[in-house]
């Protein structure tokens, strides 16, 4: 019974986030408090237990990373890239998307999809702001840029963290396995673009001008404050590259840079928690709950179970199976509690297939991180963006997001089947 009435308040949350009819922080704290009064879940698994509970090293880098990207705002260095970016571009709109598409793809494998939307979006917004040009459509692909690129590397998105811990795999078998297929849809992504956001491409030749004639170093207001700023930063990023030999964690780092940024300069603590998305870190704390809550009461297990029963003890099938199903949950709920839930199954299929099923795992890899794209929350990076476009007065919708978020799936993940399937499992 426990476990019906769980489905039944995660499908009503769902609905009211999809259907905008309250905001979807309230939805997603609804949503928990509800789990938790039924007993779906109790305090010690929502708040503390490391399968089902808020995932604490998101919240905390998120936190860490606005507090940063905060502080940096004040420099004017925003700014500075908007007008850099809109010149390199020479003001023209597609042209603008590919060149955020290809930063924002390189520096998810490099950092983490979460911290390249939050570095990113301000750039964009700012942008498009002075081209005249509809901000919504290029922070959607972002989002959608960061999880794609993401999916190259260990470090790239969180899900890949668990399953290299899962599976033994090192940050050179991502690289080897992944990023290939990862550069290539990363040009198909830009391709789909040009047709998906058609609309939006409409050049403004007197805002072109006005822009190729400002000079960006203008905008740089706090010169002392950006290097100091910049040099946290950059210790902050070699901090996560080297991860698996310092061995902290990204929210530890995240939050000592920014604890060193606001001891160190002038900026105020409440300057730099001013720009803290708090109701984005809320969101994500009730539907952490709320999965956890399916993940306690054995929903997501059951699920998953029965796709890997599907797989009929066929390699390929199996692998198949748990591609395609791994995309559609991904896209239900967030892709780091799936992920979760699904690594000891996954570990016990690879046992029981032995040599050639590592294929297994960048099959949930590859479903887990793109079936992110398919909803507005089934990936860090597009609540992190959503967030930002409402506290910049660009409201996107659940559908507004999702309508193009489905398609990118749907292609990106029909590219990934025949590599997987040629790569690994034909003689």
């Amino acid at each position: 019974m426990i476990a019906i009435a769980t489905v039944a308040i995660f499908i009503a949350a769902y609905v009211l986030i999809a259907t905008e009819r309250i905001h979807r922080t309230a939805a997603a704290l609804g949503g928990a408090a509800m789990m938790l009064l039924i007993h779906a879940v109790d305090g010690r698994a929502a708040f503390f237990a490391e399968r089902t509970g808020i995932d604490w090293n998101v919240i905390f880098l998120l936190l860490g990373m606005m507090i940063i990207v905060g502080v940096l705002r004040q420099t004017g260095v925003f700014e500075y890239l908007a007008i850099w970016a809109a010149k390199r571009a020479k003001g023209r709109p597609f042209r603008l998307m590919v060149m955020l598409i290809v930063i924002t793809a390189g520096a998810s494998a490099l950092l983490d999809n979460v911290t390249t939307v939050l570095l990113v979006a301000p750039v964009t917004y700012l942008v498009c702001d002075r081209l005249a040009l509809p901000a919504a459509p290029y922070l959607i692909a972002e989002a959608m840029a960061a999880n794609i690129g993401g999916t190259a590397t260990l470090i790239g998105d969180p899900p890949n963290i668990i399953i290299a811990g899962r599976a033994g795999l090192t940050f050179n078998d991502f690289l080897i396995h992944l990023t290939p297929l990862i550069i290539v849809l990363v040009a198909v992504f830009a391709g789909l673009c040009r047709w998906l956001f058609r609309d939006a491409f409409v050049y403004h030749p007197e805002r072109v001008a006005e822009v190729m004639e400002l000079n960006e170093r203008e905008a740089i207001r706090d010169r002392p404050l950006l290097w100091q700023s910049l040099g946290v930063l950059a210790v902050v990023i070699a901090a996560f590259v080297l991860h698996p030999v310092l061995r902290y964690e990204p929210a530890v780092v995240a939050l000592l840079g920014a604890g060193l940024l606001v001891a160190a300069t002038k900026v105020t603590t409440e300057e730099s928690l001013r720009e803290v998305e708090w109701p984005t870190l809320a969101f994500f704390m009730g539907l952490f709950v709320m999965v956890g809550a399916l993940v306690e009461t054995g929903v997501v297990g059951r699920v998953s179970q029965a796709a890997a029963s599907a797989a009929e003890g066929r390699l390929g099938l199996a692998t198949m199976v748990l591609l395609w199903a791994s995309t559609g949950l991904s896209a239900i709920i967030d892709n780091i509690p799936y992920v979760a839930a699904m690594s000891p199954i996954v570990a016990d299929l690879a046992h029981s297939f032995g040599p050639g099923s590592q294929v297994l795992w960048w099959a949930l890899a590859i479903g887990a991180d793109l079936g992110g794209n398919a909803t507005a929350i089934g990936a860090s990076a597009n609540v992190v963006i959503l967030g930002i476009a409402e506290r910049n007065g660009v409201r996107i919708g659940f559908w507004a997001f999702t309508k193009y978020g489905l398609v990118v799936t749907l292609v990106t993940v029909a590219v990934a089947t025949p590599y997987l399937w040629l790569r690994y499992l034909t003689d």
